[in-house]
């Protein structure tokens, strides 16, 4: 029987809850606790976000709205519902940005200084720097039958210009483009002013607007604005028709700055005119034209941030403390025979991991080194330490990803230097990303070979494992290790999987494990047996597992959810999801860490991932779940990962039934922000607090 119609499953819309994110994450540059320096790199994240948001998910809502007829889920009116929320989520960011961050800055010293402002001598400063560093890399381009309108790449600054009066060869050609080259700074320091303590700045794209005439010596310039369009980014490579996907990628990428134009950014003040004509060009819709009151790139604003020397503007700073369980200069591979390490990311510190990484590249009884590389990083010293393991005669296998999104070039190119070494390369399986992340070492003691492995909800960069929570697990188990080696022997040689001792994985086995878990949970409770799921992760938008759980609450188990991003089930709704509770905590780091717990009559049972409750994560890609059975490091993860965040009163948000996010706790008479209880903070203070002891 089929449940009444008000009892029914309807799930959120995934791009609404990704804005909906935003919006959370937004609300941290609103915050007056927020060092400001921080409030402004906030509104910077939202900029980034907004941009994946569109380069990625907007290009079926865009095709639909020029067809306007439905394509698939997507039709016109959804196009509509998205950019008019992404629109309502710009004017709330610009408004922070003009009215409260800029304010503030100036306040404590800080201007971005522009032309109406600027004294007698700092237009000349500007007018010399633009004559000597700008003007010389700025190549104008007036349109006419031979000047089409140039390729304009993607999310790169231009500037539409209308002349009056004729070119040089008596035409009236009213319209050029000025393209500004990346290379160019987006801000720039201006000489101190005696007696002044402030810092005073100027963009780039204010030096350029104040000199563009400077640029069409006899001609007038009525009009203009900067622009900034943004294309669709998602390779897509057909794997089945390539013969060499290394090669297909690089081909790939000289074509994603000019994808299909999914966004214009223009001046608040553009005239209909020019608005008009870039819209044309572009073939874009009213509804995909931004009109920005401040910078069309809010994202640049971290060279500003970079610049500015003021500690009291920005985050105390954190110093992670070395793993709890380990002992600097002992030996991992002596301290994992007596038991498995987990180490707590960023609040334990990842240098930990290449530590690891490091004793085994410089043991001589370690034979062969096998990793996935998914994202590493910019001159990632682990790279550096496998190219040294195969200096050093090691056998290394290097599992890399070719297809992690924005990071493809970086990855080919490891790729390259690692087989020019000697290292052997391989890109896993043809349809399927290679997100798992682990690291197996073999090493020769008394006459056999003995495995050790590094399993991660995260990368292997060390830049973000100072920001990111994740968790890494160091492990001797005979057949934890055997699973990774079989699985490291299948995405080499593409051989059938043999049964697996304790590892599940994706996209074989790891969706029906979660659903079975999920369902087991369900049958015991309509048994009258206690069940509890917590499940942590940064995304729950696969429908047979949001389902199961809807069924799993409707048979009365107990469920919390701590999913930081897009999730498409709603929570408690009556007779539906009454019994499951959705929290999404935003602070000061970004929560990556993926967690499942599963209680049935008693029996805990705790699994680290890679991979989110994504369709994509589940049946498109290679990703790992592995069991926590040490009970002292199975309560280690329940307290800091789950119970920690379940308690958060400060970072945290509810999802309503409709959709719609409030804060964990409000702040009533007399409680102060300070007095809220952050998971966040108490670990930063419980580990960093280690460092200094």
């Amino acid at each position: 029987m089929s449940a009444p119609a008000h009892h029914r499953l309807h799930f959120l819309d995934r791009d609404h809850s990704i804005l909906a994110f935003n919006e959370r994450v937004l609300d941290w540059a609103r915050r007056a606790d927020v060092p400001l320096l921080e409030r402004l790199r906030y509104l910077c994240i939202v900029s980034s976000n907004l941009d994946e948001f569109f380069e990625v998910r907007m290009a079926p809502h865009l095709a639909a709205r020029k067809a306007n007829e439905q394509r698939g889920p997507v039709t016109a009116e959804t196009h509509d519902r998205v950019s008019a929320k992404v629109h309502a989520l710009v004017a709330q960011q610009y408004a922070i940005y003009n009215d409260e961050v800029l304010p503030l800055l100036e306040k404590k010293g800080i201007k971005l200084v522009n032309h109406g402002e600027r004294n007698p001598r700092q237009r000349r400063w500007v007018k010399e720097f633009f004559v000597r560093e700008v003007q010389p890399l700025l190549m104008p381009v007036g349109l006419d039958p031979a000047h089409p309108f140039p390729q304009v790449a993607n999310k790169s600054l231009n500037f539409i210009v209308r002349l009056t009066g004729k070119d040089a060869f008596g035409r009236e050609n009213e319209i050029a483009i000025v393209k500004v080259p990346r290379i160019l700074p987006r801000f720039f320091r201006m000489p101190p002013i005696k007696g002044s303590k402030q810092t005073h700045f100027v963009s780039i794209s204010s030096l350029i607007r104040s000199h563009l005439a400077d640029l069409f010596p006899g001609r007038q310039v009525t009009e203009f604005s900067q622009f900034r369009v943004t294309r669709h980014s998602d390779l897509a490579v057909d794997e089945e028709e390539v013969k060499n996907l290394r090669t297909a990628l690089r081909k790939g990428l000289q074509q994603r700055h000019y994808g299909e134009a999914l966004r214009l950014e223009v001046s608040a003040g553009t005239s209909e005119y020019l608005a008009n004509f870039l819209l044309a060009q572009f073939a874009l819709p009213e509804a995909a034209l931004y009109r920005v009151p401040g910078p069309v790139n809010l994202v640049r604003l971290n060279q500003l941030i970079d610049q500015v020397d003021a500690p009291a503007l920005r985050f105390e700073g954190y110093k992670a403390g070395w793993p709890l369980q380990l002992t600097p200069g002992q030996s991992y591979f002596d301290r994992l025979q007596r038991g498995d390490v987990l180490i707590h990311q960023p609040y334990e510190s990842f240098d930990a991991v290449l530590a690891f990484l490091r004793e085994a590249v410089e043991d001589p009884d370690v034979l062969a080194i096998k990793q996935t590389i998914y994202r590493t990083g910019a001159k990632s010293e682990l790279m550096n330490l496998l190219r040294e393991a195969v200096r050093r005669g090691k056998e290394v296998t290097a599992v890399v990803e070719l297809k992690a999104r924005f990071d493809e070039e970086a990855n080919i190119n490891y790729a390259e230097h690692l087989e020019s070494v000697g290292a052997q390369v391989v890109y896993g399986v043809v349809g399927l990303k290679t997100h798992a992340k682990m690291l197996l070492v073999t090493r020769r003691e008394n006459g056999s070979l003995r495995r050790y492995a590094h399993l991660s909800t995260g990368n292997y960069n060390p830049g973000t494992a100072r920001l990111y929570t994740d968790l890494s697990y160091l492990t001797a188990d005979d057949a934890l290790t055997a699973d990774l080696d079989q699985i490291f022997l299948h995405l080499a040689s593409q051989n059938r999987l043999p049964r697996l001792n304790k590892v599940v994985m994706a996209p074989f086995h790891l969706h029906r494990a979660m659903l079975e878990k999920v369902e087991a949970a369900g049958t015991a409770a309509k048994a009258g047996q206690s069940a509890r799921i917590v499940l942590k992760m940064n995304a729950l938008t696969d429908e047979p597992l949001a389902r199961a759980l809807a069924h799993a609450s409707q048979a009365g188990v107990s469920i919390d959810l701590i999913v930081r991003g897009a999730c498409i089930l709603p929570a408690q709704v009556p007779g539906v999801t009454e019994n499951v509770r959705i929290r999404s905590v935003i602070g000061r780091l970004l929560e990556h860490s993926r967690v499942c717990y599963f209680q049935v009559n008693g029996q805990e049972d705790l699994w680290l991932s890679s991979a989110d409750w994504m369709n994509r994560n589940m049946l498109r890609r290679v990703e790992l779940a592995w069991p926590v059975t040490d009970p002292v490091l199975r309560q280690r993860v329940i307290d800091e990962c789950l119970n920690a965040y379940l308690n958060d009163t400060r970072d945290a948000w509810l999802l309503q039934p409709d959709g719609h996010y409030v804060r964990a706790a409000g702040l009533g008479a007399g409680k102060t922000r300070a007095a809220l209880h952050s998971a966040q903070a108490s670990l930063m203070a419980r580990y960093g607090s280690k460092a200094t002891d």
